[in-house]
């Protein structure tokens, strides 16, 4: 909630210009405005794209149960993502990005994706940085998943309740997007790279090592085991089918000319296996406003298209929208929603009677709960105004 006081190693490139492909038709959209965890509205709540970026607005809550988390004492919030995925991913040719802490990508129903740390390393060091799966599995609910201290829940290995994960019979579909445009599939895939032979299990071609001494790192024990730590695992070409990023270039369901595509990786038992979801880097090039502190809400710019999943199709613009506007009365803070339209970035005011203007904000999107500090106002009626270059509505505001 924001709140307002007042097959080949070269580059890939993919043109796209109108189609309407998979990084736009993959999303789990909510269309019925059901909710999940809290009585938070669930999954994605709109699509929206242009020739190069698909803009995606979610809740980060899923729509399937989730919770308890043992001896995890945060709280799953709504935390009004707008991800930006670029519809022309490309291989980065040049220094390559760390997965950082955080969100790394996004799953096809609106929740985040982590990387493998847990944010904490030996000694606080940053020298043996501690495997997440190892140290946090035991707060990790039914569907593997677990909320952050900002409220953000998600998952650091395999979504099991995003997909089947028992499905080993056919190819897993997408089930969400890495930061560098790239998909993220399931476990299970054709075991040649050109879209032959049976359905198999992707393999990490990492292992643990079997040190018994770490440089500037405690000896293995059985306080340390071996794994305890991502410094642990070590990349060896060809040992399995992933490359050092947990990805490799073939053809899918969905891409059938190719695609350089991330898989997760679990074991014969379902257990997890590192480095669970992409390697310690990115394959791609990573799109500025997806990562880093207060990343994840991108401003779609004017003249992008709402994807309708309905009728598979495009939502031809409108002038009229649906708002929520609560509670009304209200006394200190007021909420404002808009429902999915074909429109983005409105102003909005606060008036009063004489139409005077006494609160204004811009840039407010569709699908992103806002809350405007109204504690300044006296006792009375007030009109909230809503507008950009094709909409302008109206809504009545008590103040009391």
């Amino acid at each position: 909630m924001k709140t307002f006081l007042l097959l080949t190693a070269s580059v890939l490139t993919f043109t796209l210009q109108g189609q309407i492909g998979p990084e736009i038709t993959s999303w789990k959209i909510n269309t019925t405005a059901a909710t999940g965890y809290g009585g938070i509205l669930s999954n994605v709540q709109q699509v929206q794209y242009n020739v190069s970026d698909v803009y995606v607005s979610a809740t980060c809550i899923p729509s399937y149960s989730i919770g308890p988390w043992p001896t995890n004492p945060n709280t799953p919030s709504n935390q009004n993502f707008v991800y930006k995925i670029t519809r022309s991913p490309q291989q980065n040719l040049g220094t390559l990005v760390t997965t950082p802490l955080g969100h790394i990508g996004v799953w096809s129903n609106g929740v985040s994706a982590f990387n493998a740390k847990d944010g904490m390393s030996y000694l606080n060091l940053g020298v043996w940085n501690r495997n997440a799966e190892y140290y946090e599995s035991v707060s990790f609910d039914n569907c593997l998943g677990h909320p952050a201290p900002n409220g953000e829940y998600h998952n650091h290995v395999n979504p099991k309740c995003v997909y089947n994960e028992n499905d080993s019979l056919n190819h897993s579909p997408i089930i969400g997007y890495a930061f560098d445009g790239f998909p993220i599939y399931g476990a299970y895939a054709f075991t040649n790279t050109n879209g032959t032979g049976p359905i198999k299990r992707m393999k990490s071609s990492f292992t643990a090592t079997t040190i018994a001494t770490r440089i500037s790192g405690p000896a293995v024990s059985v306080t340390y085991p071996v794994g305890c730590f991502i410094e642990d695992y070590a990349y060896s070409a060809g040992l399995g089918d992933l490359d050092i990023h947990n990805g490799r270039f073939c053809v899918t369901p969905e891409y059938p000319a190719g695609i350089y595509a991330y898989f997760i990786t679990i074991d014969g038992a379902l257990n997890p296996v590192y480095p669970f979801v992409i390697g310690p880097q990115y394959y791609g090039i990573v799109q500025a406003g997806n990562t880093g502190p207060g990343s994840g809400h991108n401003i779609p710019p004017g003249g992008v298209t709402t994807y309708a999943p309905a009728t598979a199709g495009i939502q031809e613009g409108k002038v009229e929208i649906s708002t929520m506007l609560f509670p009304n009365p209200a006394s200190e803070y007021i909420s404002l929603f808009i429902s999915a339209v074909n429109q983005n970035n409105f102003e909005v005011s606060i008036c009063d009677l004489t139409d005077k203007i006494l609160m204004i904000q811009n840039y407010i999107q569709p699908t992103i709960e806002y809350t405007f500090d109204v504690s300044g106002l006296e006792q009375g009626i007030y009109f909230m105004r809503i507008k950009n270059d094709k909409v302008d509505a109206t809504k009545k505001l008590v103040i009391q």
